[in-house]
């Protein structure tokens, strides 16, 4: 679990620093972290569906909504602040049985 939990770190930091690539001259998305939840609670009635620690003990956050279809991840520093990495619309829950351990993926 923990090697799959490091796993998806690497990768969500590999999203993080291409996206920070792709749109490096846009102006960042960050709020204090109570800031952002309240607005995509709000604006999208979306609520936390995931968590997870990434890259210089940064969290990642998934947001969403069965109502609206909406869904937003977003990443924290250990320092409060909170940045919109990705949303998008049509998300669904997927509750998949997971695999043996040592099955692979």
């Amino acid at each position: 679990m923990k090697q799959q939990l490091f796993a998806l770190s690497l990768g969500f930091g590999g999203l993080v620093f291409a996206a920070h690539q792709a749109f490096g001259q846009a102006a960042p998305q960050c709020a204090d972290r109570s800031a952002v939840v309240a607005e995509l609670a709000a604006r999208y009635g979306e609520t936390r569906r995931g968590i997870g620690l990434a890259a210089g003990n940064a969290v990642m956050e998934i947001f969403a909504s069965d109502d609206t279809g909406t869904w937003t991840i977003t990443m924290t520093t250990a320092g409060g602040l909170t940045c919109l990495v990705a949303s998008g619309e049509n998300y669904d829950h997927l509750a998949e049985d997971l695999p043996a351990s040592g099955k692979g993926a």
